[in-house]
């Protein structure tokens, strides 16, 4: 078995992997946000650590044999500034951190002449206030002595594996946004100068190799409660990984999670830069080298509609009963799903994105304004798979699908079945199947992909959520106008 553990934006979860695919022995733990002005969300390296060592531990407890390997996978992009030793030279700057929005705006200004577009025709990747160019190039500007001190510029992942092992690595799927040439793997230089940030180049660690393995070292072994000398795989980060536990692995495989972020994302074997893209999403590394993920990370899934419940006094719980109490349409409520004081960014950027609803009456109820959110989630999904082209078997994870009526909601816009995977553990589960593929012990994953549930769409609430979904776009294209020219 693998102890597979994942460090979410604000809970760490751990658990053991069978080679057939299940979990057991599941622990959970909370770790800190620091939130400040500006848009600013920053975490706690230590508190972090502290986490996977109470997950961890609990679960090495309980374990009736021994442990093959360490899992790893984390929440990526954000910046984890550390030194030699892998401390933490300043606290790690949240994916959802939003001070560098202004800087990202201005990157955008010029079309296709703009930094964004440029960047993005060099790397595929899109640049957000949350991601590597902004954060490095607004602590160029405002705090150079952090970056003077630091070692490294890395992710999540990578600042655990250095604490758990000793060693500077970063997994070529984090490494890939924003400077990555994904096919070389390698950093594209031109790309950091474009940012303005080519001086820090040499924070950047060079991506490990697809196969390899770590170890655990004295500190580790230690935090763990695991034997020195332990196999460590650390990587893909969590959205990858969720793909792979949801039963996704081959080139026209979609995957959609709807968690903390909604993550919309195709296995594909084509890293052409159409013109028509807008410079939105990724592409990422995996473990094969001639397989690609192109996602679209949208910034609020499960996110916003817990902020809405939490404003009419609701449980997640309730979720399921408040989406049957209204029709499809939520009785001409609209929304826009835009919540995160960062914006937006797939599938297009938008630093200055804000939600909204419209069609609001005083007949309207509870249920029409928390369906119209997460119908509007779900719009967002399948705006970002038609910018990725998707059209093949689609499958859905995260705390939004535990409501079957979301789930379903899901499959009847897309107007397709979704896979549901039968184990709730798909980052976890999805990490240590890397793990043993890199041991040269691959499991079977065709066994793995039967441990699914198929949901077949409604065609009649195909229909009516089809022609509110046009209406979405045409909401979106005026608010994107708006929301610009204000």
């Amino acid at each position: 078995m693998i102890l597979g553990i994942d460090i979410g934006t604000s809970v760490t979860k751990a658990a053991l992997i069978d080679r057939d695919g299940s979990s057991h022995h599941h622990a959970s733990t909370g770790s800190a946000l620091i939130t400040g002005p500006n848009g600013q969300v920053e975490q706690d390296l230590d508190d972090v650590m502290a986490s996977v060592a109470r997950v961890a531990r609990e679960v090495v407890a309980a374990a009736s044999g021994p442990i093959e390997a360490v899992a790893l996978t984390a929440q990526g992009d954000g910046l984890w500034l550390r030194d030699s030793e892998g401390r933490a030279v300043r606290n790690p700057m949240s994916w959802m951190d939003a001070r560098a929005s202004d800087i990202v705006a201005g990157w955008g200004e010029g079309g296709a002449d703009s930094v964004t577009d440029r960047v993005f025709r060099l790397t595929g990747s899109g640049v957000f206030p949350g991601c590597h160019a902004a954060l490095l190039a607004w602590l160029s500007k405002h705090e150079p002595e952090s970056l003077e001190k630091a070692a490294v510029a890395g992710y999540c992942a990578d600042a655990v594996l250095q604490r758990l092992t000793g060693e500077i690595a970063v997994d070529a799927s984090d490494a890939s946004l924003p400077f990555l040439d994904v096919r070389a793997r390698d950093y594209v230089d031109e790309a950091l100068e474009l940012c303005g940030i080519a001086q820090w180049r040499h924070l950047l660690p060079a991506p490990a190799p697809a196969d390899k393995i770590f170890t655990l070292d004295a500190a580790g072994a230690e935090l763990l409660g695991l034997p020195a000398g332990t196999p460590v795989s650390s990587g893909p980060y969590d959205l990858q990984a969720c793909s792979f536990g949801a039963g996704a692995e081959k080139a026209g495989d979609g995957t959609v999670i709807i968690g903390t972020t909604l993550a919309c994302q195709v296995f594909t074997h084509d890293t052409t830069m159409h013109p028509e893209y807008e410079p939105a999403g990724m592409w990422l590394c995996t473990p094969d080298p001639d397989l690609y993920l192109r996602v679209m990370p949208s910034m609020v899934g499960t996110a916003g509609i817990d902020w809405l419940l939490s404003m009419f006094q609701l449980e997640a719980s309730d979720l399921t009963s408040l989406l049957e109490q209204s029709p499809p349409g939520a009785n001409g409520v609209r929304a826009l799903s835009f919540l995160s004081p960062a914006g937006e960014r797939a599938p297009f950027v938008d630093p200055l994105a804000r939600g909204q609803f419209t069609g609001l009456t005083i007949s309207s109820t509870r249920a029409d304004v928390v369906r119209a959110l997460c119908e509007s989630v779900v719009f967002a999904a399948r705006h970002c798979l038609e910018a990725l082209g998707f059209d093949g078997e689609l499958s859905a994870s995260g705390g939004g699908v535990r409501s079957i009526a979301w789930a379903q909601l899901l499959a009847d816009l897309m107007g397709t079945p979704i896979w549901i995977p039968d184990e709730a553990q798909v980052g976890i589960r999805g990490a240590a199947q890397v793990a043993w593929k890199r041991l040269g012990d691959p499991v079977d994953t065709d066994a793995w992909r039967q441990q699914r549930t198929r949901l077949d769409p409604n065609p009649d609430a195909h229909r009516a959520l089809d022609a509110v979904y046009t209406e979405y776009l045409a909401d979106l294209r005026a608010a994107r106008a708006r929301w610009n020219n204000a």
